[in-house]
């Protein structure tokens, strides 16, 4: 049993040794052809069999090498360095300038610079348009006054969450703030305007209401020129009464 096992062993050994080992056996024919294909140097052989068989592969074979090819590709590769190089330094030079763009686009420091002034006429905007229904304005009218606020509403924000630079933001938050200070105006205009049409009327409805009394603005008159006559008289008898001797004067 202990000489089996032995022998199993040496067995094992030996065929693991035969399967490590690699034979070797060279083609000279196969290498000239790799050589040709690759160098285009050497001759492909036997030369009857491509004589016959590949007549056209056999003429055209050593100048079609890769050799040929690989030192064109590596000329024109050294040729593009400086290219690359340029390339590089553009795409790096523009790298940078994004990057302060970005940073740039992240905080809006336009709003933080405007922020006051935009508002600020926005609340009076808002106040404006609360006192349409007091002053007499219709429903309808502060409607469509309310929609305009939204609208700037809509574009301050829409400026806020946008991807444009501070200096952008602020152009836009300017005209934003002109065209609410003009929509403002317009509007106190016609608030005015309501007031007086509203005053207007007023005064109309309350002189149509006033009866005129005829008689009492003729009486009235009759006794202010009664009252006139009677001064008038008195002071004609005043002075024919005295001619300045102490003498008194008959009124003839």
């Amino acid at each position: 049993m202990k000489w089996i096992l032995t022998t199993g062993l040496i067995m094992a050994v030996a065929i693991g040794a035969n399967a490590q080992y690699v034979t070797y056996n060279h083609d000279s024919p196969k290498m000239n052809q790799i050589m040709v294909e690759e160098t285009g140097a050497g001759a492909l052989t036997p030369e009857l069999y491509y004589t016959l068989l590949h007549n056209r592969y056999k003429k055209t074979a050593a100048a079609k090498n890769k050799l040929t090819f690989r030192t064109a590709a590596g000329v024109a590769s050294y040729q593009q360095v400086n290219e690359a190089e340029a390339i590089d330094s553009a795409l790096t030079s523009r790298a940078k300038i994004e990057a302060l763009n970005v940073a740039d686009r992240q905080v809006d420091l336009a709003w933080l610079a405007e922020k006051d002034k935009v508002e600020s006429q926005m609340r009076q905007f808002q106040k404006n348009i609360d006192r349409i229904l007091i002053t007499g304005g219709s429903p309808k009218e502060k409607e469509r006054w309310s929609e305009f606020y939204h609208i700037y509403q809509c574009a301050i924000k829409a400026t806020k969450d946008a991807y444009m630079p501070n200096a952008e933001r602020k152009r836009q938050y300017l005209q934003i703030y002109a065209d609410v200070s003009k929509q403002n105006d317009v509007l106190v205009t016609y608030l005015v305007q309501l007031s007086n049409r509203n005053a207007t009327r007023d005064l109309l409805s309350v002189s149509e209401n006033q009866s005129i009394d005829k008689r009492s603005i003729v009486n009235n008159a009759l006794n202010r020129w009664n009252e006139s006559r009677s001064a008038v008289r008195g002071s004609q008898d005043d002075s024919e009464s005295d001619d300045g001797d102490g003498n008194e004067s008959v009124n003839r």
